[in-house]
């Protein structure tokens, strides 16, 4: 009977002494990590007909942050920088992104923006380009749609968009 009780022991022995001697850490080096980019704090203006970034005077770098930029400069639009939004104001604007439940899965999400737009006359391809691209600089919408409000009439949605479609 004590032949089991010095078997135990001896291969406890045995597994704790495995010729290993234990060691302290050390470090290496750094741990891998990544850098994000901040966030853009940039608007659309126009210069010779066509699209152009321009830094816009915001302190946040959220959508309506940005629109409301835009839709100020096109009232004096910096140097030669020109705007197709001239007599139009922003309204406002509304995501279709549901928030996030407790226990859903966080995956990357996408939805559309919605930005309401006023003003008389017709909103052209580069007005709607200066708007999308400018909201489509935050990477979560993944098409903005525009609704146009009219003083005297009803409103006119005037599509969704990306703003690959409109350059």
């Amino acid at each position: 009977m004590r032949a089991v009780p010095l078997l135990a022991a001896a291969a406890l022995l045995a597994v704790a002494a495995c010729g290993i001697p234990p060691s302290d850490v050390e470090d290496r080096a750094k741990p891998p990590t990544i850098t994000v980019p901040p966030p853009s704090k940039t608007i659309y203006l126009l210069k010779g007909g066509k699209l152009a970034l321009e830094p816009a005077n915001v302190t946040s770098d959220r959508v309506d942050s940005l629109l409301n930029a835009l839709f100020a400069a096109s009232s004096q639009p910096p140097g030669d920088r020109d705007t197709a939004l001239r007599g139009f104001t922003l309204e406002g604007i509304s995501d279709s992104l549901n928030p996030i439940k407790r226990d859903e899965v966080q995956l990357p999400r996408t939805s559309t923006l919605t930005v309401y737009v006023k003003g008389e006359g017709e909103l052209s391809k580069n007005a709607k380009a200066q708007i999308v691209c400018t909201a489509q600089q935050d990477a979560a919408f993944e098409q903005v749609k525009i609704v146009h409000r009219y003083a005297n009439r009803p409103s006119k949605t005037e599509g969704r968009f990306i703003c690959g479609d409109l350059r």
